[in-house]
């Protein structure tokens, strides 16, 4: 990691590296979560990064505590956004140091699905206050409450997100279908092409599937550098869909051994 990396590197976070400073605890949460434990040095893609795992291994919580300590809000939004509806949020991020590269990110996001509705609500607050330019004109011109779930995501991505960006997203898929999720692999390789950096934590195989990313699992040793082919995630819908049939006689009526 020295000052040739620094300049060459093509994104804006080249590391995250853990601290653990006073009030470090091994044995206690969050630093005992897989996503946490067995590591100092996680190293990001320059422009994709994907944390994956399941239910409980701390990817959210560790993708939260990457956003707070790049300087963005805890419940989502732009690193102007000052607001809170509830302090639920880890102290994992005072242990975190982040390594910037030589480059400056234009402009910055962190997307959570928990909390998307109290980042629209306070959109909607700021617009109501007055005293400035109206911010829903950078949301498509129409509050993110007035479209579907889906419809409000996309337009965040392709009115908002301006690119040359550093964008954290906490499983941008619980808002997307199928066909959205194509719509979103594209809108962020035009991103992408566009000087972006993404550090995503996802479920979706169709959005882990995108291009040269670095794909982190959460296991029990820590996040490990894993191929697409080779997620559990993958494997499981893959098998469901060639046998669908034989895969749910397996679960639901195959006798206990």
């Amino acid at each position: 990691m020295g000052r040739r990396r620094a300049i060459d590197f093509g994104g804006y976070v080249m590391d995250v590296v853990q601290t653990r400073g006073e009030g470090w605890q091994a044995d206690a949460y969050p630093f005992n979560l897989p996503a946490v434990r067995s590591w100092e040095t996680l190293e990001l893609h320059d422009k994709v990064t994907f944390l994956v795992g399941e239910n409980g291994s701390g990817k959210s919580t560790l993708i939260e505590a990457i956003a707070i300590a790049a300087g963005f809000n805890a419940e989502g939004g732009s690193r102007n956004f000052r607001f809170g509806t509830a302090h639920s949020h880890s102290d994992l991020h005072e242990h975190l140091r982040l390594v910037r590269a030589t480059r400056r990110p234009r402009d910055g996001f962190f997307l959570r699905a928990e909390s998307y509705f109290n980042v629209a609500t306070y959109i909607d607050d700021l617009d109501k206050e007055g005293g400035g330019p109206s911010l829903v004109g950078s949301y498509g011109g129409k509050s993110l409450h007035n479209r579907s779930h889906g419809e409000s995501f996309m337009a965040l991505l392709t009115e908002r997100f301006g690119g040359r960006g550093f964008y954290v997203l906490d499983e941008p898929e619980a808002a997307l279908s199928p066909q959205r999720q194509t719509a979103f692999l594209k809108r962020l390789h035009e991103l992408v092409k566009d000087d972006s950096q993404f550090v995503i934590a996802t479920h979706s195989p169709m959005i882990l599937a995108y291009p040269d990313a670095w794909i982190y699992e959460m296991g029990p040793d820590g996040p490990q550098r894993v191929n697409w082919e080779a997620l559990e995630h993958v494997r499981l819908t893959r098998d469901f869909l060639m046998y669908p049939e034989a895969y749910l006689y397996e679960i639901m009526e195959a006798p206990e051994e």
